[in-house]
């Protein structure tokens, strides 16, 4: 189905990893950049992180490196109970919720200036 939409210039999805900034102040402050750098990927950061990942980055395809102890520890998760699909659809309903209220506030005071 791919294909058929490439050749009438479609573009694939990317993906999109959204606040990376780092909140504590004991880590590096470019934690969680520097692992999610991939092709065809796009970083949204706070500009305090962009302009540490542009003083002291270390740009290189990270995406994918520990796949196979990622695999590794979603199974031992998955052994102890924890169930990786219930919190993925609790962060996706968190994170759309973070965006919708903002969206809504700006949609309804543009609706009030233009009434």
């Amino acid at each position: 189905r791919y294909r058929q939409l490439s050749d009438r210039a479609g573009r694939p999805q990317r993906l999109l990893w959204a606040s990376t900034g780092t909140k504590n102040p004991a880590y590096s402050d470019v934690k969680y950049v520097e692992p999610l750098v991939g092709a065809g990927t796009v970083n949204t950061m706070p500009l305090e992180t962009l302009t540490a990942y542009d003083i002291h980055g270390d740009p290189k395809n990270r995406l994918g490196r520990y796949a196979k102890q990622a695999d590794d520890i979603a199974d031992v998760l998955a052994e102890i109970g924890i169930d990786l699909d219930t919190i993925a659809d609790r962060l996706l309903r968190e994170g759309i919720a973070k965006f919708k209220e903002p969206f809504d506030r700006t949609h309804h005071f543009l609706e009030s200036k233009v009434a």
